[in-house]
């Protein structure tokens, strides 16, 4: 049993030679590799691209079932293909957009990743999550999209603050006052993306539609969930937050088709980026 490898700088650092130094003391005593930690296969750390390198190495039975799972939303997809994205980490999601139009028949866009979109259309956000920068890339994304593709929110559960005693209403997209935020989407928005999603041939599931821990915030969440357990798709579930959501909601893991404990890394692959964690099980 080893202690956290992020303590020592080598374990993600971006000199090979200081990385591969670490890695020859980590494989020194070790006789076989078993790679299982799905969630970090998109980071080339020692312990993950470089150990196996250094030792008979092989995937474990979880990132086997990682990569079976996500294959099925690279080649052979079932369509109509729906990709619905949401969550308060955009930075982390925002370029897998440009990959994801090219695949997905359509992208609905819920929680905070709603917000630069709807910017982009000349809306006005009030005081909801959004940072510099990504309101001109998601303008570049509509762009790119076909006519119909993007779905956004219409309507919003807004408030001043994110608080489950919050003085709370919905709004229309285009209407959130200068002094409140989007805490969910509204009721019309949560029909409309249910009812995609109910179409679906497959679906890739990564963010919630709202503050999901609050109750008076989790419908929008719920209702995507029960959309994908009623419907007839192939659903994957993707994300940290996304997996901790549904479990919080009370929707047994065993009704979705996966649900992916790597939320960078299944966006990678999809994305049909390589993984240097798998790419150094392959030359084993």
């Amino acid at each position: 049993m080893l202690e956290n490898l992020r303590f020592d700088a080598a374990e993600t650092s971006k000199d090979d030679m200081a990385r591969g130094y670490f890695a020859d003391r980590l494989a020194a005593p070790v006789d076989l590799y078993i790679a299982d930690g799905f969630g970090a296969m998109h980071r080339k750390h020692a312990s993950v691209y470089d150990v196996p390198l250094r030792c008979v190495s092989v995937a474990g039975y979880l990132v086997q079932a990682e990569v079976a799972a996500l294959r099925q939303l690279t080649a052979d997809i079932q369509r109509p293909y729906v990709v619905v994205l949401g969550g308060a980490k955009v930075a982390d999601k925002f370029d897998a957009f440009g990959s994801l139009i090219s695949k997905a028949d359509r992208i609905l866009v819920g929680g905070a990743m709603a917000f630069p979109f709807l910017a982009a259309r000349g809306l006005k956000t009030g005081t909801s999550l959004l940072e510099a920068g990504q309101v001109d890339a998601a303008a570049r994304y509509l762009e790119q999209a076909a006519p119909g593709q993007f779905e956004l929110p219409s309507d919003l559960v807004v408030a001043t603050e994110i608080a489950a005693d919050a003085p709370r209403r919905v709004v229309a997209a285009d209407a959130i006052p200068a002094d409140q935020m989007g805490l969910d989407i509204g009721p019309e928005s949560t029909a409309r993306f249910a009812a995609a999603i109910g179409t679906a041939g497959t679906v890739f599931w990564n963010g919630p539609m709202g503050v999901f821990e609050l109750t008076p915030y989790a419908a929008g969440t719920r209702a995507v969930a029960q959309a994908m357990v009623d419907g007839g798709a192939f659903a994957v579930v993707g994300g940290g937050d996304t997996g901790a959501a549904i479990r919080a909601l009370g929707f047994p893991v065993g009704v979705f088709g996966h649900v992916s404990t790597g939320g960078g890394a299944s966006l990678e692959f999809i994305q049909g980026k390589t993984l240097p964690g798998l790419a150094a099980l392959e030359t084993c």
